[in-house]
């Protein structure tokens, strides 16, 4: 058992939790469901946390934790695509270095626990447990840990399905909110780092599949203050920063389905014989199929079937119609085979479209160039002329209530900078107060109601308590989750890193800048887990 007794050297403490915002927090202090997260808040300064675009997991706790945008460590969604071919993203994606790797190179030692797309975890002075878009059971740093772990504390799980509770219950989320914790005390009191990440994720996806179910998120939340408490009194932090990476609220407005507005606007051709886009499940499949049979895809009988259904009009779209009428949509939704989706929906034709939305939290859309992508049909010269007409239409959508559908559609270049732009959607399209919601759907009406009524919104929030904090304001700043890791090297009295985006926050003092050698990380990977596959589905991404 861990010796809860033992002293450590914590001198920040960083906690995570996916998703908080005030108009969330504000209920559960009235109700004193978090008294520990109230005292942090209450006792420090707090202030709210703009998030990036887009804002979502994937690509900001990356952000947050490098301090840089996307356009230069280079996750832009939960994909990463290849031409067409996509991979759910990793660690070997993220091209810039995490803080804890920064402070490491300056004699620091951490333990990162659960954050997202930080597996396969990479050397540096301390130990990490990935979160959200690894596997269960995934390899940790040290080689190793991840036994020893459980061996003292219990079984660890990322996804709170993995347990022997039901999926989505009450219970699992707090076994999950336990693992956090405990691993992450244990790892204190065995390393004595100076610095710790401790981050929550099932604060976000309890929004996602208990819908309105404000009980679960309260006992969510309670879950994730009694760990705060305990992880608290045993490492005893000098100062502590809780940060999110974007908020939560309802989306009451309507959902844009952009692919089929770009077919109605002649920049895009369906087809239905299962070779067009999305590929998602052949493409997943195919990548994890191992020994005799890596590299080749059988098309099933049913696929086949299916497949022929399409070309006469029977597509999934009219099938979900038909089993809504019925009340039969969900159930029997989750129990057809991603082969039969895919070969029964109507996808993008890439030889005879110009321009397409690849995935929806990419929140935007691709010019489908010549020359870059496999089918590209639009020449280069015709890029930038393309691209402002599609502009100027999609920034003219309005709502059926007569609003405007996006607050910005802009050219990537407005959020993004660095060698990674070209990966980016060509287009950025952010949804009005992100009250609407966006798809990629084709054979569908072109508005509809939001599938996912809670999801995220672009202002999160940041609380510093301890000495290092003291007399110290966030009033007259805008804080942004790039902020962060400056701030994390100023505590450290280490130099930022001047390829940085954000800036020390006004708490604490800001330190000298530094040039950094490039950082070269290994080659990117496939994600070889279709678990992480099937758990981005369920909560809406995919």
């Amino acid at each position: 058992m861990t010796d809860t007794t033992a002293e450590t050297n914590l001198e920040v403490l960083v906690v995570g939790l996916d998703a908080a915002c005030r108009p969330v927090l504000e209920s559960l202090f009235e109700s004193g469901t978090v008294p520990t997260i109230q005292r942090v808040f209450e006792s420090g300064v707090d202030g709210p946390l703009e998030s990036q675009i887009p804002p979502w997991t994937a690509s900001a706790w990356p952000s947050l934790y490098t301090g840089k945008n996307p356009g230069k460590h280079g996750v832009f969604d939960f994909l990463s695509f290849d031409g067409y071919d996509w991979n759910v993203v990793n660690s070997s994606h993220v091209r810039e270095r995490p803080v804890w790797e920064l402070l490491s190179e300056h004699g620091f030692t951490s333990v990162v626990v659960n954050l997202p797309v930080t597996h396969p975890a990479r050397k540096f002075d301390g130990a990490l447990i990935p979160g959200m878009t690894a596997p269960e059971g995934p390899d940790c740093h040290p080689e190793g840990v991840l036994a020893d772990v459980e061996m003292a504390v219990g079984d660890y799980r990322i996804y709170p399905q993995s347990g022997p509770e039901p999926d989505g219950s009450i219970e699992g989320y707090e076994r999950t909110v336990q693992c956090r914790g405990a691993a992450f005390r244990y790892l204190c009191q065995r390393l004595k780092p100076e610095f710790g990440f401790l981050q929550f994720q099932v604060t976000d996806s309890v929004f996602h599949e208990r819908l309105g179910d404000m009980d679960a998120v309260e006992a969510v939340y309670a879950a994730v203050d009694r760990q705060l408490a305990e992880t608290l009194a045993e490492t005893d932090p000098d100062n502590v920063l809780i940060v999110s990476d974007h908020g939560m609220g309802e989306v009451s407005g309507h959902e844009f389905r952009v692919n089929e507005f770009l077919r109605e606007n002649g920049y895009l051709t369906s087809r239905k014989d299962g070779n067009g886009m999305p590929t998602w499940s052949k493409s997943w499949e195919n990548d994890l199929l191992e020994g005799e049979d890596a590299g080749q895809y059988e098309t099933s009988l049913p696929e086949k079937a299916m497949t022929v259904a399409a070309r006469f009009g029977v597509t999934t779209q009219r099938i979900a119609g038909t089993l809504e009428r019925v009340g039969l949509k969900e159930s029997i939704g989750r129990r057809v085979p991603n082969d039969l989706i895919r070969a029964a929906s109507e996808q993008v034709d890439f030889p005879n479209s110009q321009v397409y939305m690849r995935s929806k939290s990419e929140l935007g859309v691709r010019i489908n160039l010549e020359g870059r992508e496999p089918d590209g049909v639009v020449p280069e010269v015709e890029y930038e002329r393309v691209r402002e007409e599609v502009i100027e239409e999609l920034a003219s959508v309005q709502t059926p209530d007569g609003e405007p559908m996006f607050e910005a559609v802009e050219p990537r270049e407005t959020y993004f900078e660095g060698p990674h732009l070209e990966q980016a959607p060509d287009v950025v399209t952010v949804p009005a107060a992100f009250d609407n919601a966006v798809d990629a759907d084709l054979g569908t009406e072109l508005f509809g109601e939001p599938r996912q009524p809670w999801n995220h919104k672009r202002t999160g929030i940041v609380a510093a308590s301890g000495p290092a904090f003291e007399d110290r304001s966030l009033e007259g700043s805008e804080p942004t989750i790039f902020d962060v890791a400056p701030t994390i090297c100023a505590l450290f009295d280490v130099p930022i890193d001047a390829a940085m985006d954000g800036e020390p926050l006004p708490i604490v003092e800001a330190g000298p800048e530094t040039e950094y050698p490039a950082y070269e990380p290994d080659a990117p990977t496939a994600t070889e887990d279709g678990v992480v596959e099937d758990r981005l589905s369920d909560l809406g991404y995919l």
